[in-house]
Parts: C-alpha cells; sequence; structure tokens
C-alpha cells in the first residue's frame, strides 16, 4: 500500500510563489505516472499537473505557464513549483498515481492565495 503525505501549502499574497512536496513510501512509486490535483471549495477535484515516469510533463490550461511539476525517483518525491499565483488557484492541492487510485489520496495541502 502506497501512502502519499503532501506538504508545502499556506497563505500567499497574489502575484507570490509554493512549492509543494509530495512524498510517496514504497519502492514502486518510479513506474508510476504522477498527477497533483486540486479541489476548491464547491467545486469537484480537478488534474492540474502529470508527469511520467520517464518526465514528460502535462498542464491544465489554467496553470500552464506558471506551474512546474517535478519529481525525484530516487527521494520518492513528486514537486509542484506555484509561480504567479492567483486567488482561483486557492484549493486543497493532493497528489495521487495518474489516473488516482482511490486509497491513494492523502490529506492534501492547503493553498490560500489573498491579500
Amino acid at each position: 500500500q502506497v501512502q502519499l503525505v503532501e506538504s508545502g501549502g499556506g497563505l500567499v499574497e497574489p502575484g507570490g510563489s509554493l512549492r509543494l512536496s509530495c512524498a510517496a513510501s514504497g519502492s514502486i512509486f518510479s513506474i508510476y505516472a504522477m498527477g497533483w490535483y486540486r479541489q476548491a471549495p464547491g467545486k469537484q477535484r480537478e488534474l492540474v499537473a502529470t508527469i511520467t515516469h520517464r518526465g514528460t510533463t502535462d498542464y491544465a490550461d489554467s496553470v500552464k505557464g506558471r506551474f512546474t511539476i517535478s519529481r525525484d525517483n530516487g527521494k520518492n518525491t513528486v514537486y509542484l513549483q506555484m509561480n504567479s499565483l492567483k486567488p482561483d488557484d486557492t484549493a486543497v492541492y493532493y497528489c495521487n498515481k495518474e489516473p488516482p487510485i482511490a486509497p491513494w489520496w492523502g490529506q492534501g495541502t492547503q493553498v490560500t492565495v489573498s491579500s
């Protein structure tokens, strides 16, 4: 059973930056495509960025050019660098396999963009 622990969220002003981390237990992490997802209040969870096991990335249009996903397979960790943050980016951010596996959902990390 893989466990995912997200961290790095917080309160930031519009235009600011944050770097999220997702630490995974289990040695099989490196073979999976991983994704960062987010869920804003009253909205469905959405996929914002993906990275294959080889490092190919893809982004939702709403974050393209502002967010960068990366991974360190040696550390079993996936990162999300978020720049030029907007109030609409406010959400709880989660990582999971892409496509996601229900038992893998962690607690997420809250990102709040507000002045």
